[in-house]
């Protein structure tokens, strides 16, 4: 099955970020990608923290799920839809929440962030939980690609991506792929991104597709991007550094059953 990670450099106005998204799913769509995943705030990038606030939906309806929606009927795609902004009991803050629609356009899961960045190095503060509330359970579905074969994937977003456990639970009850849309800062990305995405991938021996935003945005924040794909054995097979892009990459079933069978380490895990 062909997967595609759509890297963007998301500005402020929702409409023109959405645009830039459709022409990209569509570039993944002609390539033969049955899958493409959106990176962390493909819809916003505002220019403050309380922006995301004034955007947020009531789950089910929206302009962005909309678009989501009538992208995946159109392009006849899974879409995961990155994340977007949804009206939680706090009216203070919003979930972080991905999205994932089939080729029909139908909602078939939904994954509120669980793990909130903070950072302070000074020059840098993040603080997401002054705007999202958490999520609490790790989430996963089953597509069946158009040859036939059966994928169970695990759903995660950005920060996520440092606490293995919630990987593991995905290995556990059976994932094959592993989704990671983001939003890394160049700082901790630089240091972290790669080095993170291969050892998720080589741990719970299963595919890993990273979508991120990458590069310099309006509102001054720079991103790291480097989307890219990593096969089981934690090997980079498709990678780009910065800038709008289609990170298209083919899953191998029999190259996936191959790892876990040479080295069956999820079998031998005792903790």
């Amino acid at each position: 099955m062909k997967i595609a990670a759509i890297q963007m450099v998301s500005g402020v106005a929702l409409q023109a970020n959405l645009a830039q998204a459709h022409d990209l799913l569509a570039r993944a769509a002609q390539a033969g990608a049955e899958l493409a995943l959106l990176p962390e705030y493909f819809c916003t990038m505002g220019r403050s923290e309380q922006d995301k606030i004034a955007l947020r939906e009531p789950f089910g309806d929206g302009p962005v799920q909309r678009f989501l929606a009538a992208a995946a009927r159109e392009l006849g795609l899974w879409i995961v839809g990155g994340t977007l902004p949804l009206a939680c009991c706090d009216e203070e803050r919003v979930r972080n929440s991905t999205l994932v629609f089939d080729p029909q356009g139908a909602c078939v899961a939904r994954y509120d962030k669980i793990h909130l960045f903070g950072f302070d190095s000074g020059p840098e503060h993040f603080d997401e939980a002054r705007t999202i509330a958490p999520g609490s359970t790790p989430v996963r579905f089953a597509l069946t690609a158009r040859d036939g074969s059966r994928w169970r994937v695990g759903l995660s977003v950005c920060y996520d991506l440092r606490f293995p456990e919630l990987y593991r639970a995905h290995a556990a009850a059976g994932a094959d792929l592993l989704l990671v849309p983001s939003a890394f800062t160049w700082t901790t990305g630089r240091a972290h991104w790669e080095v993170l995405l291969r050892a998720r991938a080589i741990e719970n021996q299963a595919w890993v597709l990273a979508a991120a935003q990458g590069g310099r945005h309006e509102n001054g924040r720079r991103t790291w991007g480097h989307s890219m794909l990593v096969g089981p054995w934690g090997e980079v097979l498709a990678q780009e550094a910065e800038g709008a892009a289609v990170v298209l990459g083919q899953l191998d079933a029999g190259a996936l059953q191959a790892v876990r069978r040479q080295l069956p380490a999820l079998g031998h895990r005792v903790l």
